[in-house]
């Protein structure tokens, strides 16, 4: 099978970051938490924002995201 130079294979997953402080710090979160276990991360896509609130206030941030990483595994060998 012949390949080309240079190419790749990527994975997404979608994971929910939350923060009682605001949406910049929910997408950290999840990409924090991710990292613990990820190599070869690549990019994140905000794809949700929301928020819960209790009793008319905002308690929490939460943020969606969609994260892509590399896959360690050749193309050839899938």
């Amino acid at each position: 099978m012949d390949s080309a130079i240079g190419s790749s294979v990527y994975n997404f997953i979608e994971l929910v970051g939350t923060s009682s402080k605001d949406w910049e710090e929910a997408v950290s979160n999840a990409i924090n938490t991710a990292d613990r276990k990820l190599t070869n991360m690549r990019t994140a896509e905000v794809v949700e924002m929301d928020t819960r609130i209790v009793e008319g206030k905002i308690v929490q941030f939460r943020a969606k995201i969609r994260l892509s990483f590399k896959n360690e595994v050749e193309p050839e060998t899938l």
